[in-house]
């Protein structure tokens, strides 16, 4: 690899073919980084609702202990 880039000018490594790269990867790069960032997203609303309903679960227990009625 590094002889086919060897006589060539730098903004041919560190320009062009990056920007090729993402011109024929793009479509990918975008679709993995929004399942990505949907899954982060999926699973902060799976941690926020599991907390709120210990939360919640919790201090129904504790109110409902404290009473002598039941």
């Amino acid at each position: 690899m590094r002889e086919i880039f060897a006589g060539l000018p730098w903004w041919i490594k560190w320009v062009a073919v990056p920007v090729i790269a993402l011109v024929v990867f793009g479509g990918l790069i975008a679709t993995v980084v929004g399942f990505v960032i949907s899954l982060l997203f999926k699973a902060l609303i799976f941690v926020a609702l599991v907390g709120g309903l210990v939360y919640i679960v919790r201090k129904f227990m504790s109110n409902s202990s404290s009473r002598s009625d039941w």
